[in-house]
């Protein structure tokens, strides 16, 4: 059977109180009870009971992510650096995928809210804010935005500067004097709407007009994105005069990008020049090393920690919706100079 509290206090000659103090690293216990308690619960495979402890304190130490795929390195690192960061004040990280579902998305949420958690950070797959949102905040559970957020929605975000994104790397394709200048954009969502922004700003800073065929927007962007880019890319070659370049809503776009440019027989970066978004770890590593806007993913982790902590010591009768914005920059590589 499993150990209980009541089984060490016996064992130890102390009150289930004292024990349970010490479980929960209350500072008024003394050291040498502290070790006599921690080395009796080691030795009887104790388990704290998160729900029961939960229902005592109303508070499960539990945080949930819910991302939209977990084989994006983007946001795995993103869930790495919070995760890290949570353990550090005892808090513990809880990962679900929406696989680019909105239905599943809801499900998920759903789900983990029955765990009791403490707060919840999602990076939406919807166009528009889910209902289930509005009734998180009304029930009192923090809820974070993370990546993705909605205009009409007032709520805590935590993402990059998406126009500054879209606005680097035209601006550098710009710079290399490439005439044609393509864009493989994502679903109009936040991130999607803010890089295309980007990508017109930059066009209007220099006086140059944008030729609309040479914009392909993508149905998914986080799964079977490669095949996406590729498939958006093999479009853009079709066109005629064909485009000498083409900046990617993120990286897993323009790898496929960069396939479909390579079976095509062309260079990559003397034909068609490529920049990404995302800055992924792999990207050093590719047929053509890409070029890339560094979104700084563990560092969003972190702001998402910092953030998240804050809610959770603070009054929630006094407190306003916070947006905290992570700088991005340009990484150049061989896809263009």
């Amino acid at each position: 059977m499993r150990a209980t509290l009541k089984d060490i206090a016996v064992a130890v000659g102390v009150s289930v109180i004292t024990v349970s103090k010490v479980m929960r690293g209350h500072s008024d216990i003394g050291a040498e009870t502290r070790r006599k308690v921690l080395e009796k619960a080691k030795e009887l495979n104790f388990r704290p009971n998160l729900q029961a402890r939960s229902l005592v304190t109303g508070k499960s130490q539990l945080v949930g992510l819910v991302v939209p795929d977990l084989l994006h390195p983007y946001f795995v690192e993103i869930a790495q650096s919070l995760a890290a960061e949570l353990r550090k004040k005892g808090y513990y990280l809880v990962l679900s995928s929406s696989e680019e579902d909105r239905g599943l998305e809801e499900q998920q949420m759903e789900h983990l809210l029955a765990l009791r958690l403490d707060a919840l950070v999602v990076a939406s797959c919807a166009s528009e804010p889910p209902a289930l949102f509005g009734q998180i905040q009304q029930q009192g559970t923090p809820l974070i935005l993370l990546d993705r957020s909605f205009e009409d929605f007032p709520c805590d975000f935590v993402g990059s500067d998406n126009v500054q994104m879209g606005y680097l790397a035209t601006s550098h394709l710009l710079s290399k004097k490439r005439k044609r200048i393509a864009h493989i954009r994502g679903p109009a969502s936040s991130i999607g709407r803010g890089r295309y922004q980007g990508y017109r700003k930059a066009f209007e800073e220099v006086r140059r007009k944008l030729d609309d065929r040479y914009v392909v927007e993508t149905s998914t962007v986080d799964v079977d994105s490669n095949l996406e880019g590729k498939l958006a890319m093999t479009r853009l070659l079709a066109v005629d005069p064909r485009p000498d370049a083409v900046f990617c809503y993120s990286d897993p776009l323009a790898i496929g990008a960069i396939d479909a440019i390579l079976e095509a027989g062309l260079r990559v970066p003397q034909d068609v020049a490529v920049v990404g978004c995302g800055n992924l770890h792999y990207d050093t590593h590719l047929r053509v090393p890409l070029t890339s806007v560094d979104q700084k993913s563990r560092e969003l982790g972190m702001r998402v920690a910092k953030m998240l902590l804050s809610i959770l010591s603070s009054d929630p009768k006094v407190r306003r919706p916070r947006t905290s914005i992570q700088p991005v920059e340009l990484i150049l590589r061989e896809s263009c100079h």
